[in-house]
C-alpha cells in the first residue's frame, strides 16, 4: 500500500505478522524519528501501525520532512514485511 495523501496529511498502515514485529519496527523507526527530529502521529494495534505525518511547524501541511520519513518507514517495514 502506497501513503494516501489526505487532510494535510501523509497517511499510511502498516501490517505484520505479529504485535512483536510491529513493535521491532515502531523501535526501530523511533530511532530514525530521533535522528531527524521530526515525529509522527501513530498508532499501533497489535499488528497494525498506522501513521499520520504533517509539519506541525508548516501549519499542520505535508513537507519535505514527511516524505523524507515516510520513504525512511517504507525502507525499514521491507525488514518485517512478511
Amino acid at each position: 500500500m502506497s501513503w494516501i495523501e489526505k487532510d494535510h496529511s501523509l497517511e499510511k498502515t502498516f501490517e505484520f505478522t505479529d504485535f512483536k514485529h510491529a513493535m521491532a519496527f515502531m523501535t526501530e523507526c523511533a530511532l530514525h524519528v530521533e535522528q531527524i527530529n521530526h515525529h509522527p502521529t501513530w498508532s499501533n494495534t497489535y499488528n497494525t501501525v498506522h501513521v499520520k505525518l504533517h509539519t506541525h511547524d508548516a501549519e499542520y501541511t505535508v513537507t519535505e520532512k514527511d516524505r523524507k520519513l515516510a520513504d525512511i518507514m517504507d525502507k525499514v517495514y521491507k525488514k518485517y514485511d512478511s
